[in-house]
C-alpha cells in the first residue's frame, strides 16, 4: 500500500487548510487511518484517526473542535479539515494506514502499517 498526502501550505492564524491522503495498492483490507504531526524538534504525535468501516473518529484534545477527519471508502481517500489554525499547529503532517487486524489503539504510531511522505503545514501569527 502506498499513501500520498497533500494539501499543506502556509496560512495565517485563524485560517483553514484541508489535507488529503490517498491510498493505493492493496487497500481492500484497510482498517483505519490516522493523521499524526511532527513539529520541529519534537516527536511525531497523534492528531486524529478514523476507522475505515464504521467511520468512528478520534481526536487529540489539542485539535478537538477545530479539526475534522473524514474518509471516502470508495476512493480510498481521507481528509483532515483544519479550522481555526494556530501557530502551534505548525508541523509536518503524516497519514498512516492500518491494514492488519482490528482491535488497536488508533492514537499510537505503532498501530499503523504504512505512512505517507508528509505534508508541511505552517501557521503564521
Amino acid at each position: 500500500v502506498q499513501l500520498q498526502a497533500s494539501g499543506g501550505g502556509l496560512v495565517q492564524a485563524g485560517g483553514s487548510l484541508r489535507l488529503s491522503c490517498v491510498a493505493s495498492g492493496r487497500t481492500f483490507s484497510s482498517i483505519g487511518m490516522g493523521w499524526f504531526r511532527q513539529a520541529p524538534g519534537k516527536e511525531r504525535e497523534f492528531a486524529a484517526a478514523i476507522t475505515w468501516s464504521g467511520g468512528i473518529t478520534y481526536y487529540d484534545d489539542a485539535v478537538k473542535g477545530r479539526f475534522t477527519i473524514s474518509r471516502d471508502k470508495a476512493n480510498n481517500t481521507a481528509w483532515l479539515q483544519m479550522n481555526s489554525l494556530k501557530p502551534e499547529d505548525t508541523a509536518i503532517y503524516y497519514c498512516g494506514l492500518r491494514v492488519s487486524r482490528t482491535g488497536y489503539n488508533p492514537t499510537i504510531r505503532d498501530a499503523y502499517d504504512c505512512w505517507g511522505q508528509g505534508t508541511l503545514v505552517t501557521v503564521s501569527s
